[in-house]
């Protein structure tokens, strides 16, 4: 499978996404439950054409997004290095907004269930991807924990993509922990998140100013 592929994958994901409000649109009210409390509770609702192609239109523009920057960045070169990861990392977040917007639609076709877990099952699977992605990206200005020390130094970048892999990857799997918490899910989700952005932004700044004060003291030798 090459890009093109991948790339068909993931508009089919979107035309499905489309199908699904076209076909589901005379069954459903005037008003879409869209937003749920993280008890899992109802909590706002939506006009229903803006429900049914919100995430529809977000996800094609998204899409375009992603297709686009393989073609902008000035590391194209070490883009497709890591190509073929690049590529699934978008077939995997369509699918997640693809199961989302079917979540939405079936919960207001009379299918009862907690939307709060389904967001953190999805929410999982997607930041365990992001793990395996972020072990595989070489330096570039979109892809990646993108800070002044990672973009500076390329050392800096794969040792805090190499942690930063972990974490996210850890997240996920505390992600799935937290469904056996009621109420209290969500937050295995957004406190290691938090925490993840706050380790991996630290941890490139500290390790960019020890290779610094590395090279400084080491003496120069002229022959």
């Amino acid at each position: 499978m090459n890009t093109h592929h991948r790339f068909g994958l993931t508009v089919g994901f979107v035309v499905l996404s489309g199908i699904v409000s076209l076909l589901t649109a005379p069954e459903l009210p005037a008003k879409i439950v869209s937003n749920w409390n993280a008890a899992g509770e109802p909590n706002g609702t939506m006009p229903k054409t803006l429900a049914l192609w919100l995430f529809p239109t977000l996800t094609a523009g998204l899409l375009l997004l992603f297709a686009l920057i393989p073609r902008i960045d000035p590391f194209q070169a070490n883009i497709a290095e890591f190509r073929p990861y690049y590529d699934w990392f978008i077939i995997v977040f369509t699918g997640y907004m693809l199961l989302l917007h079917v979540g939405i639609i079936a919960f207001n076709l009379g299918y009862e269930f907690d939307f709060t877990y389904l967001v953190l099952v999805g929410s999982a699977g997607l930041f365990y991807y992001c793990g395996i992605l972020l072990t595989r990206a070489k330096r570039n200005w979109f892809v990646g924990i993108r800070t002044p020390w990672t973009l500076s130094n390329e050392d800096v970048w794969n040792r805090t993509h190499a942690l930063g892999g972990t974490l996210f990857k850890l997240t996920a799997i505390l992600t799935l922990i937290g469904l056996l918490f009621g109420k209290y899910a969500l937050y295995f989700l957004v406190v290691p998140a938090l925490l993840t952005a706050a380790v991996t932004v630290a941890y490139s700044y500290y390790l960019y100013n020890r290779l610094e004060q590395s090279e400084e003291s080491s003496p120069d030798f002229e022959i």
